[in-house]
């Protein structure tokens, strides 16, 4: 591939997800129930730029602009942080920084995740791309969520983990526990790759392994020192009314919870939106389960004496189960809220689409996202909770 054409696509997919935002202010009422929906006319941008801070996005303004409030906390530091020393490159508006903030880590984060693919001679590297950039929900990677920093740290991080450069895993994976809490579990892929590895340790390795949880920790002791609670990110939780326990549920238990809001819910914009979020962690996880199955070299369920595994790419094992955490950790506060958002970063799951070798059930699929994509980002723009 040609990497000069990853800003090209990147340029696509930021012109056309514009022209959803702003046919969609013609057609669809505003809604705007979310806090502090009044200070975003107060940063002076146009309204296709600035919803694209609505719900958590405003949060990670204030909190760049006066610190954490109370229950903010929920919020990991490092994107906030940027905005805050970035904004007076940016006219002082820390809406406008978290935006560029957004767009530019995403575009880097296509060419580093293209590179990754090349490492192992991809041959149809450029469909992971298209159908990561299509999916229903990846107008979050240019919005001010964390979506798009987080992507770029943790494909860097699996690059530079393939060329073996720890010393830069190590940085990277550092930063990405300080984005989100999932980032932690990049202790998996890296683990994986030094399992597959015919050599001793040295101290790089050892420090790349526990790098994310330094990430973390870090953090904690914030809290710890500001709060007294260091795991007061999770505690803040049921603040944000979010429907979120912090006594942890199986995903199971979260089906039936789900099938009993089919049977006795009224029919409304929440009810389609609960239905969405179920659709999408089946449809996920159904395909990397799959995908689990292919990197262990499971053909079919008929298992005998004989069997054996043959794993062929531990990288690519580690990522399936990084991939698989990420999407069944939100889960375990009991709902599969925001799960299309947290879907994105399953990294596994578009590269299995990718390797659909049916043209049509591929741009079938490819379809079925783009429908949803234009669907989603009109709602989530006119102040819609969609994810």
């Amino acid at each position: 591939m040609n990497f000069l054409f990853i800003p090209f696509l990147f340029l696509i997919w930021r012109t056309f997800d514009f022209l959803i935002i702003f046919f969609s202010q013609k057609v669809i009422p505003y809604f705007g129930f979310f806090s502090y929906k009044d200070d975003l006319p107060g940063f002076n941008l146009p309204n296709w730029l600035s919803s694209l801070a609505n719900f958590d996005g405003i949060h990670y303004i204030k909190i760049a602009k006066i610190g954490y409030s109370q229950y903010e906390q929920a919020f990991f530091p490092l994107y906030p942080i940027l905005i805050k020393f970035l904004t007076p490159l940016f006219s002082n508006n820390q809406l406008l920084t978290g935006i560029i903030i957004s767009n530019i880590s995403f575009c880097l984060g296509l060419w580093v995740f293209a590179k990754y693919l090349e490492i192992d001679h991809w041959k149809l590297k450029i469909w992971p791309l298209i159908f990561l950039m299509a999916f229903p929900t990846s107008f979050f990677f240019g919005a001010v969520y964390t979506e798009g920093l987080f992507f770029l740290l943790v494909t860097s991080t699996l690059y530079f983990l393939k060329k073996n450069n720890y010393f830069l895993v190590i940085i990277f994976a550092f930063l990405t526990s300080l984005t989100r809490l999932v980032g932690v579990f990049l202790i998996i892929p890296i683990f994986f790759h030094f399992f597959n590895k015919n050599k001793k340790f040295n101290i790089y390795h050892l420090i790349s392994i526990i790098s994310p949880f330094v990430g973390l920790f870090t953090y904690c002791f914030y809290l710890f020192k500001t709060t007294g609670d260091p795991f007061f990110f999770f505690s803040a939780q049921p603040a944000f009314g979010a429907s979120r326990s912090t006594h942890l549920i199986s995903f199971l238990q979260v089906y039936w919870r789900y099938f009993k809001i089919f049977i006795t819910a009224h029919w409304n914009f929440q009810y389609f939106v609960s239905i969405i979020e179920f659709v999408f962690f089946s449809f996920v996880l159904f395909i990397l389960i799959l995908d689990l199955f292919k990197n262990l070299g499971i053909k079919n369920l008929k298992l005998n004496k004989n069997f054996k595994l043959k794993i062929e790419n531990y990288d690519l094992l580690g990522l399936n189960f990084f991939s698989l955490v990420n999407l069944i950790l939100p889960t375990l506060t009991g709902t599969f809220l925001s799960i299309p958002r947290f879907s994105l970063m399953s990294l596994s799951f578009f590269i299995y689409l990718s390797q659909i070798k049916n043209v049509f059930v591929k741009y079938f699929i490819l379809g079925i996202f783009l429908i949803l994509h234009i669907l989603l980002l009109g709602y989530f723009t006119q102040g819609y909770f969609i994810s």
